[in-house]
């Protein structure tokens, strides 16, 4: 009855869990023949940025959803103190479609005290695609460090964000998403930036594995489908932007190429900046300048290799380099232009070969767990898997409850079946062995459950009547 009645409710739960889909909030997704816009994340805090710094909304450690219009200038307040690293990226996900120009379309990222200092120099991401709307991001910083004089104090300081754009650019509001990350002290002293020639510049031979398999891009960072060192498979559309993550450990590197196939057809003509790769770290810093290349038809291949990550990197005046500083996942975002409907107007299967190279190192020991800034051996199986971050919680979850279940079955039947043998002995007039209890004549309590007292088992027992625990 007790093992009956707790498969029951297992299967019901392992049920329920599956049947629930974790989905982030969706920003621009229109019909099923449209090309999906970015994905906010669930959960995210919507957020109202004002004109002035003087009644900004207080921004705290998560993320958060907000809109920008052309040449609307926002504040946000955040209080820092005078050992933590904080970093404030923006997402801007003009919808599909979105009228941009290329360079004069932009986002500027920075960060300011109370008297109006910038506290780095903050960042600009923009549009090279050609005339394509897809999202772009970077981070502005607040870095604790000798080497940083302004900033260092703890008290109120200012995220500020300003989308420039000509009026000959499109009028539409761009939503935007905010993440506001704090990356713990060090322990011991800091690393030094690592010199020049300690590591190689030749860019190597893409992954040739003759197994390719299945990805799952998403719309953004917080649907992106994880990927490991291999060669994957996804499809993609005109317009649309896939994005994808790759855990990254101290001391390993990124190899990349996102390739489309040879056009099929007589269809002729170049489509300039067809095929775009850009790179950004855990915090959504870029890693340097997203890479795109021109299609006419034959087989194309957009290209990045990035530096090993190393805590010393932030000291690297070279963007590319300084954005390797830190462990965690790594995205990947490929776009493909409109005008690529000539050749693929159903879409198009796209190749994505990703080499983590070199062995891990030890990080720099936080004085905290590093959270984001950190790989685990379940972001490793969930990159094997191809699992985005909702299916891997989710898969976890699930698991956690099966082995739960499967532990507490194993050990109510083995308690059981005592129990059962001890009752037909005294049933047949046999006395129970020395020690166990209901020798004495009354019938023996059922085994205490995982965390419950065996006083509690007993006393369920006797209002049960010899049947299961209440509740069960």
């Amino acid at each position: 009855m007790v093992t009956a009645r707790t498969t029951h409710r297992g299967i019901a739960v392992l049920a329920t869990l599956a049947a629930v889909a974790v989905l982030p909030g969706t920003v621009g997704v229109a019909s099923a023949d449209a090309v999906p816009g970015y994905r906010t994340a669930d959960g995210a805090t919507q957020i109202g940025g004002t004109p002035t710094n003087e009644d900004a909304p207080q921004l705290k450690p998560g993320l958060h959803s907000d809109t920008i219009k052309r040449g609307e200038q926002k504040y946000y307040a955040v209080t820092l103190d005078d050992r933590t690293n904080a970093y404030f990226s923006a997402v801007a996900a003009p919808r599909p479609g979105t009228k941009v120009e290329d360079y004069g379309d932009k986002l500027t990222i920075n960060v300011q005290d109370s008297n109006g200092n910038s506290c780095d120099t903050g960042a600009s991401p923009f549009f090279r695609g050609g005339g394509m709307a897809y999202p772009i991001a970077d981070y502005a910083t607040r870095r604790i460090g000798a080497d940083r004089p302004e900033c260092q104090k703890a008290g109120p300081y200012y995220l500020v964000l300003t989308r420039e754009g000509s009026a000959t650019s499109g009028p539409d509001t761009w939503p935007i998403e905010l993440d506001y990350l704090e990356e713990p002290p060090l322990k011991g002293s800091t690393p030094a930036r690592p010199g020049q020639g300690t590591w190689s510049t030749v860019t190597p031979a893409p992954r040739t594995d003759p197994t390719k398999r299945a990805a799952k891009g998403g719309t953004g960072f917080n649907d992106a489908g994880s990927v490991a060192t291999g060669v994957w498979t996804d499809r993609i559309r005109p317009g649309e932007t896939r994005f994808y993550r790759v855990p990254v450990d101290w001391g390993q590197r990124l190899n990349l190429s996102a390739e489309l196939p040879n056009a099929t057809g007589n269809v002729t003509g170049i489509v300039g900046n067809a095929l775009g790769l850009g790179v950004y770290n855990p915090a959504r810093g870029a890693v340097g300048t997203a890479t795109f290349v021109p299609y006419t038809g034959k087989p194309a291949a957009a290209k990045q290799f990035t530096a090993p990550v190393d805590y010393g990197n932030r000291f690297n005046p070279v963007d590319a380099v300084s954005a390797m500083r830190f462990a965690g996942w790594y995205y990947l975002a490929v776009s493909l232009h409109p005008d690529a409907a000539r050749y693929f107007p159903k879409g198009t299967d796209l190749t994505l070969r990703v080499d983590v190279l070199l062995h891990p190192k030890a990080g720099p020991g936080y004085t905290k767990p590093a959270g984001t800034f950190s790989v685990t051996p379940e972001d490793q199986e969930a990159a094997r898997k191809g699992q985005n971050a909702q299916e891997a919680a989710t898969s976890g979850t699930l698991m956690t409850v099966a082995y739960a279940g499967i532990g507490t079955g194993v050990v109510l039947l083995a308690g059981l079946g005592t129990w059962t043998l001890v009752a037909r002995r005294q049933a047949a007039g046999v006395a129970g062995p020395a020690g166990v209890a209901g020798a004495t004549g009354e019938p023996p309590a059922p085994p205490a459950l995982p965390g419950q007292s065996t006083r509690t088992t007993q006393q369920g027992q006797r209002g049960a009547q010899f049947g299961p625990p209440q509740g069960w």
